[in-house]
């Protein structure tokens, strides 16, 4: 078991959509703000969006009003909308609980990620 899994990356052109899951164990899950994290080819991990515990999100400018993060408690997963996907948000995108609304990782147990790819 890992504290977190992530899933539902895969191939998709430009303009595409994909939702991403993760599912969480080992927490109690409803307490935390939880964040999505992505990392592209030769370039540093960065915090893309996060949710709070009652729901209230903040956003990557670089994403804003194409990505929605969202939550199911009882099911202890954060989900990820991605749609008018661009070549640049390729990248293993991977959820984790930020220290704030906004900041980074606490959890050192990083799950494996799951790949996006856009492209035509």
């Amino acid at each position: 078991q890992v504290p977190v899994v992530e899933s539902g990356g895969g191939l998709v052109q430009p303009g595409g959509s994909l939702r991403l899951s993760c599912a969480a164990s080992g927490m109690i899950f409803g307490l935390y703000t939880m964040g999505w994290y992505r990392q592209a080819p030769g370039k540093e991990r960065e915090l893309v969006a996060t949710i709070t515990s009652i729901g209230h999100t903040n956003y990557a400018d670089s994403v804003k009003g194409r990505f929605t993060i969202s939550r199911d408690n009882p099911k202890k997963t954060v989900y990820l909308q991605m749609n008018s996907l661009k070549t640049e948000d390729t990248a293993v995108y991977y959820c984790n609980r930020p220290s704030t609304t906004w900041g980074t990782a606490t959890m050192d147990d990083w799950g494996k990620g799951t790949l996006v790819t856009v492209s035509s």
